[in-house]
């Protein structure tokens, strides 16, 4: 299994702030400059799955797996022999929020989806990261 993990602390920012930009999924595109558009259809819960549309790529399907409001939920997307898990978290740390986002895969070709898709998604975790902090502070 292959995984990268991206971090950051912040202070001033509630995890019920994050957790509402996080899980309001139509609107991802407002704030991640890679997504075209993503479609949730019903609740944010596990076992729904959206539908998340790249610039310059395929639409995906994606289901939600782990849900815990407020702290943290998984997501996972299934290749031809392989699954990419998106793991988003909050770490409480006295006054500070630490957003913790881990990207990984797994499976018999999981090192060609690696190549594909998982190292551009986890090279844009910084970025991703600071824009929904942003977007945050403003909820």
């Amino acid at each position: 299994m292959w995984s990268k993990t991206y971090s950051k602390k912040v202070q001033g920012l509630k995890a019920e702030q994050v957790w509402k930009v996080w899980t309001d999924l139509n609107q991802w595109h407002t704030w991640q400059s890679d997504i075209e558009y993503t479609k949730l259809e019903g609740e944010f819960k596990v076992g729904n799955t959206f539908l998340l549309k790249p610039k310059g790529g395929p639409k995906v399907n994606i289901e939600i797996i782990k849900v815990e409001p407020n702290r943290q939920f998984t997501d996972l997307t299934r290749f031809p022999g392989a699954k990419m898990y998106g793991s988003h978290e909050f770490v409480i740390h006295g006054d500070e929020l630490e957003i913790k986002t881990t990207m990984s895969i797994e499976g018999p070709l999981s090192f060609v989806w690696r190549k594909i898709v998982a190292e551009d998604v986890a090279n844009g975790m910084m970025e991703q990261t600071e824009n929904l902090i942003e977007k945050a502070k403003s909820v």
